[in-house]
């Protein structure tokens, strides 16, 4: 049975938070709100949070700027995930993608169905790994990000969740390819 191996140390990860929109401030950033304090109460560290507009080259540079960045270990974005034609996040997250993940957009979409039936559809969250970063994109709703902080990241971010989890697999995620160093703690 999956769960927290308590003879493991708790290891935080260093987060940033982009939100993708054309309307939000981070006043009235309700989605990117849940995702920090739902980090901060996991026991890690946001390092940084943004806010962007609806365009690829903007969440290319921003998420860009953060694989280079060898202080963050992932990047959760929200916004702009949906199918009409200001929704770029998952084709420029592609765009950055080493390697993807898919089984993170399956599972998000599984457990959404679970809540909000056939609409889940609509959703492209997405996942992958470039740099040694990992690199996750959620939908826009304070919902969504509950749900895939709650059922999924919050346990694969946690060094101690078994049978496995993302943070045992970070020093292993530049093998074979020129990225940044990690030095972990």
């Amino acid at each position: 049975m999956p769960g927290i191996d308590d003879s493991k140390p708790f290891i935080p990860v260093n987060i940033a938070v982009l939100t993708v929109s054309d309307t939000r401030t981070e006043a009235d950033d309700k989605s990117g709100n849940v995702l920090v304090d739902r980090i901060k109460a996991a026991g890690h560290n946001v390092i940084e949070r943004k806010i962007v507009t609806d365009d690829v080259d903007q969440i290319e540079s921003a998420v860009g700027h953060w694989i280079a960045d060898r202080e963050v270990d992932v990047v959760v974005a929200t916004g702009g995930t949906g199918v009409t034609g200001r929704d770029v996040t998952p084709e420029a997250f592609e765009a950055l993608y080493e390697k993807a993940i898919p089984g993170f957009g399956e599972l998000f979409r599984w457990l959404s169905f679970q809540k909000i039936g056939t609409s889940t559809i609509q959703s492209r969250a997405t996942a992958g790994v470039a740099g040694g970063t990992y690199l996750f994109a959620l939908p826009g709703s304070p919902g969504a990000c509950k749900d895939a902080w709650d059922d999924i990241l919050l346990h694969q971010l946690d060094y101690r969740f078994r049978p496995c989890n993302f943070v045992e697999l970070m020093p292993r995620l530049t093998e074979g390819g020129p990225a940044k160093a990690r030095q972990k703690g």
